[in-house]
């Protein structure tokens, strides 16, 4: 793979993290300075299984994550929730006169917002966006920086449910495969600082495994042989939350459901 800006991987995704300390990294301080105990990490969290650990199961917030260096968002340059068309559950092609799209394993991505109650949120604008199958960031990774796919908006519905339509991201150096996330109160207040939640999903090793095997992905078979959940940046400190169950197969394709609650 050629060397680019998300060639990085691990360590450019804790400086931006950094630069923006959020709570939960004003914990992960405190707990490296032994002022707080810590949660999550129980279990084994490797290559071998999904990790456990983490907050009691219920509607606990999802923990707040980096939106990373290529967030599309306005906040660092290109803006994709500018763009005609931004709204959409397939987001596998480019929009606003790009005609890019993004090949690979067909990926159905469906979050379902609730309160700390368990009661669905409606009405609220979730943001997604992702590598595609060779590790590139369209927008910002060279070779795409005038294309934006894997980028969409949805409007949560009556249960609480985004769905989105793309394929199944690639794995590159030092993160675990991932798809970003942001959660606006509404669509007319998407803008960078007005989120409510951000955070990213992760991917079961199985799935990865399953997918990396198939054509295009021969990259993400090495990256994904050298890290683990325990050893990624951002994840390392619990998961158990942000593993979406999977079903499908690497053939037909795979669907990733998560439940995302919201504390505000």
């Amino acid at each position: 793979m050629n060397e680019h800006e998300h060639d990085r991987g691990l360590a450019r995704d804790l400086e931006v993290m950094l630069r923006g300390a959020s709570r939960r990294d004003f914990l992960r301080l405190l707990v490296g300075a032994g002022a707080v105990p810590l949660f999550g990490c129980g279990g084994d969290g490797g290559r071998n299984g999904n990790p456990t650990g983490g907050d009691p199961a219920g509607c606990a917030p999802i923990p707040e994550e980096t939106a990373g260096p290529f967030p599309g968002d306005g906040s660092s340059g290109a803006n994709a929730l500018a763009l005609s068309g931004i709204v959409r559950s397939d987001i596998r092609s480019s929009i606003a006169g790009a005609t890019g799209a993004a090949d690979g394993v067909l990926l159905t991505v469906v979050l379902t917002l609730v309160d700390t109650g368990c009661a669905p949120l409606a009405g609220r604008a979730v943001y997604v966006w992702h590598c595609d199958r060779e590790g590139r960031y369209s927008m910002y990774s060279e070779g795409v920086t005038d294309e934006n796919y894997l980028r969409g908006v949805q409007v949560s519905d009556d249960a609480g449910s985004v769905t989105f339509t793309t394929v199944f991201p690639g794995c590159y150096p030092g993160r675990m495969p991932h798809i970003h996330f942001a959660v606006y109160p509404s669509l007319d207040s998407i803008s960078p600082g007005s989120e409510i939640a951000t955070s990213q999903l992760a991917l079961p090793v199985d799935a990865c495994e399953a997918v990396y095997a198939t054509t295009g992905y021969a990259a993400s078979i090495e990256a994904l042989g050298q890290v683990s959940f325990e050893t990624d940046g951002v994840f390392s400190d619990g998961a158990s939350r942000q593993v979406a169950t999977t079903s499908g197969g690497a053939t037909g394709g795979y669907t990733a459901t998560l439940e995302v609650g919201i504390g505000a």
